[in-house]
């Protein structure tokens, strides 16, 4: 337990801003998931409709890792890694799709 006023102090804002960091990272994981879905979906039946919704997925994700980023509640290597794996989900069915036709 914290010995002075100052600490004490620390303590607060350290849990205030573990608090702030975990919703930030929850919901960049509810997003990457929802892209993966919406990939997965697209994947099944590759039609325009299909790619739109997971391109304007791909575009929330982003959003969100790259505020997440900014604020430092992830390094930035590991925002940049995350988009990474993120766009290569969606090209390699692009590729598959194109492939195909």
């Amino acid at each position: 337990m914290a010995n002075t006023k100052s600490a004490l102090k620390r303590a607060q804002i350290a849990e205030r801003n573990r608090l702030r960091n975990k919703s930030y990272k929850s919901a960049v994981k509810t997003l990457m998931k929802k892209y993966l879905a919406a990939v997965d979906t697209y994947a099944a039946n590759p039609t325009p409709e299909a790619k739109q919704e997971a391109l304007a997925r791909m575009s929330e994700a982003y959003s969100k890792i790259d505020k997440a980023v900014k604020r430092g509640v992830l390094h930035p290597n590991n925002g940049a890694r995350k988009k990474s794996r993120l766009a290569r989900k969606l090209k390699a069915h692009t590729q598959a799709a194109a492939t195909a036709q």
